[in-house]
């Protein structure tokens, strides 16, 4: 499991709304090159999305549904197929900004192949997390 938390210098239902906006999850989140909806609904509790993530020499499919959904303050995204990686948005005041949290929980195969994995994903993770977190608030903050 990976945790990382950053307060961004904007409003909590701007940077609420850039993250649940499933178009911009390529844009931040390192490594996903593909972050599409399987149904019509695009965000809340329930909506799905399959996901495909470039992890070094090693390209990641998954599923994903929306497991808790409280707008501006939750987003729980669980892999329901492919690569198991869940991943946790939290958002709270913060003064004038916003106190964003994220978790990346992510469960390995067995074996060689896990281990191998294993070796490719833990750094992976850390180095994302941080790179989501900064261009979160890049990109909100632009915005304006």
């Amino acid at each position: 499991m990976v945790r990382h938390q950053v307060v961004v210098d904007a409003p909590r239902a701007r940077v609420f709304e850039y993250v649940d906006g499933y178009q911009n999850v390529p844009e931040y989140l390192m490594g996903v090159t593909g972050f599409e909806p399987r149904t019509s609904q695009t965000q809340g509790l329930g909506s799905i999305f399959e996901v495909t993530v470039d992890v070094g020499p090693k390209k990641l499919k998954s599923v994903v549904r929306c497991t808790e959904y409280i707008e501006n303050e939750l987003i729980e995204l669980k892999a329901i197929e492919g690569f198991q990686a869940d991943t946790t948005w939290r958002f709270a005041e913060a003064g004038s900004g916003t106190d964003l949290q994220v978790e990346f929980n992510y469960t390995l195969p067995g074996g060689i192949a896990g281990r191998v994995l294993g070796g490719i994903i833990g750094p992976f993770a850390a180095q994302a997390i941080r790179h989501t977190e900064a261009t979160i608030a890049k990109k909100v903050v632009a915005r304006g």
